[in-house]
């Protein structure tokens, strides 16, 4: 069984409700009745119901009645929502007439549906921004405890089984987060961890905190914040799997790790990387992608309390019906 078929697996055993506000969007409404179709997840769809099932008739879908619909402009719980966004953001400035404007928002109403606790992730980006996905996501929903950075994870299939887990390495971050400070680099490794976790199904992550140096090869600044962020990850998460500084090389191979960082229990046996940066981390899993010939899935955002991913607005069907896999399994570990 491959990765992504154990995560699909996963996600149907035990059935998460995942928002796709973007309903009226093809892509996402092809996606969702394949979702509904397979017992992928429960759908819940944000718009007009009839607009919708239009849309479906146009597109021969079959399925999309089984999904859930909730109109916001017709909603009963339209206000209690806006009263709810109020509540979160009036210290923010938030009125209750920009409450009441905002809840119409589909990417609005579905995170204040996780809020409520009637829905446990959200996907979208096929039409939105990034920003405009993450905004209401961190408004509303909020970064996990401990955590005050969000960042993406990518899981790296490769054909090298000797590598990572059995040829499955998840790295981070890929995504948000340009220059990491070493508090924030430290939340993205334990965040990566549980991705490994809660997604890839590791049972054991084992974490190299990546650098151009190994147990003090190099000296530099952009070092330091790397050894820094090992210590407060350690802090965070005392259970973690962790080292670093780390090449990698030295994290990867297990000759190359006896040698250049003897006593790591990481060393040449890590399975998630963790990048010192984000043009380090995206230029790297391209170039695995590209040139190594990797199978790269997501990015996968980590840190908000319940799951909000972020879609490319040239994402596949199949690329959404992905994340409603990932989200789900995502959801189970963070209820």
């Amino acid at each position: 069984m491959t990765l992504l078929e154990k995560i699909i697996a996963r996600a149907q055993s035990n059935r998460q409700r995942i928002v796709l506000p973007e309903s009226l969007e093809e892509r996402t409404l092809i996606a969702a009745d394949k979702a509904l179709a397979d017992k992928l997840a429960d759908i819940i769809l944000i718009g007009a119901p009839a607009e919708i099932f239009a849309l479906a008739d146009k597109l021969g879908l079959k399925n999309i009645d089984k999904a859930t619909i909730i109109d916001p402009a017709t909603s009963p719980k339209t206000e209690e929502y806006a009263q709810l966004l109020f509540q979160l953001r009036q210290k923010k400035g938030m009125t209750i007439e920009k409450a009441r404007e905002l809840v119409l928002n589909p990417l609005y109403f579905g995170c204040l549906i996780i809020k409520s606790g009637d829905a446990d992730g959200q996907i979208s980006g096929a039409l939105s921004t990034t920003g405009d996905t993450l905004r209401p996501a961190l408004q509303i929903i909020k970064c996990a405890p401990g955590i005050t950075c969000v960042s993406g994870a990518m899981l790296l299939v490769t054909d090298k089984p000797q590598y990572g887990e059995d040829g499955v390495l998840v790295v981070g971050d890929v995504a948000v987060t340009p220059v990491p400070d070493a508090d924030q680099l430290a939340q993205i490794a334990v965040c990566t961890a549980q991705t490994a976790k809660s997604v890839a199904g590791f049972a054991d992550p084992r974490v190299a905190m990546l650098s151009f140096s190994t147990k003090g090869s190099a000296t530099h600044e952009v070092v330091d914040k790397v050894i820094a962020a090992t210590a407060k990850a350690k802090e965070l998460a005392p259970e973690l799997k962790i080292d670093g500084e780390l090449q990698a090389d030295a994290a990867l191979v297990p000759s190359v790790g006896a040698k250049k960082a003897p006593g790591s229990d990481i060393a040449g046996k890590a399975n998630v990387l963790v990048f010192p940066s984000l043009e380090v981390g995206n230029i790297g899993y391209k170039l695995v992608q590209r040139l190594g010939g990797a199978d790269a899935i997501g990015p996968i955002l980590q840190g908000i309390a319940r799951p909000v991913n972020d879609l490319s607005r040239g994402c596949s069907v199949d690329d959404i019906y992905k994340m409603v896999a990932i989200t789900a399994c995502q959801a189970m570990d963070a209820a």
